[in-house]
């Protein structure tokens, strides 16, 4: 006898009452990705140490862009993930009425350190299938940054690597020239 297992799939304004309802607490290291609930991998030091680096290299862009770290991002109605890091455009609320959705962003980072096959293979593809135009993967156990540009619902159409001794800026600021290994530590 085969079993079936009943799967339910939520909306963006599910996941809100739930936390509203006290089903989901504040710090539940939790996302909503494509109608699924699904867990955060936990923080080590050498993560934590690379969102922080990340946090004072884009610092640079005050005034153009705003730094939006660990916060979520709307992508659709099924899907609300929390990057790392996101570069959006300026508004004079901070994004303090809705989150942001695909077209305030000009990039999406995410630092893998235990978690780089589900950012690959389940984050960049969402980002790419809502237009999210830049997402750069920084892999810690891989030693480089992915970054992806150019986004259609089929996936990325470029993809590059890049590794120490190497430099990348953001598409949508080019002169912030940077090092990798100041993105890796």
């Amino acid at each position: 006898m085969a079993v079936q297992l009943l799967r339910r799939s939520f909306t963006v304004e599910d996941y809100h009452r739930m936390a509203e309802a006290g089903i989901l607490r504040e710090n539940d290291r939790v996302e909503l990705l494509e109608g699924e609930i699904l867990d955060m991998t936990p923080i080590g030091s050498r993560h934590a140490a690379c969102v922080a680096r990340l946090t004072a290299l884009f610092a640079r862009v005050q005034g153009k862009g705003i730094v939006w770290v660990q916060n979520p991002i709307y992508l659709s109605e099924r899907s609300e993930p929390q990057p790392d890091l996101t570069l959006l455009r300026p508004r004079p609320d901070f994004y303090a009425q809705t989150h942001p959705g695909p077209g305030d962003i000009f990039l999406v980072v995410e630092v893998a350190e235990t978690s780089v096959e589900v950012d690959r293979d389940v984050k960049v593809p969402l980002y790419a299938r809502a237009g999210i135009p830049e997402v750069w993967l920084v892999d810690l156990s891989g030693e480089c940054i992915e970054v992806f540009q150019k986004a259609s619902p089929q996936g990325y159409q470029e993809v590059r690597r890049v590794r120490r001794g190497d430099r990348l800026a953001p598409r949508a600021f080019p002169d912030m020239d940077l090092a990798a290994h100041d993105l890796l530590g």
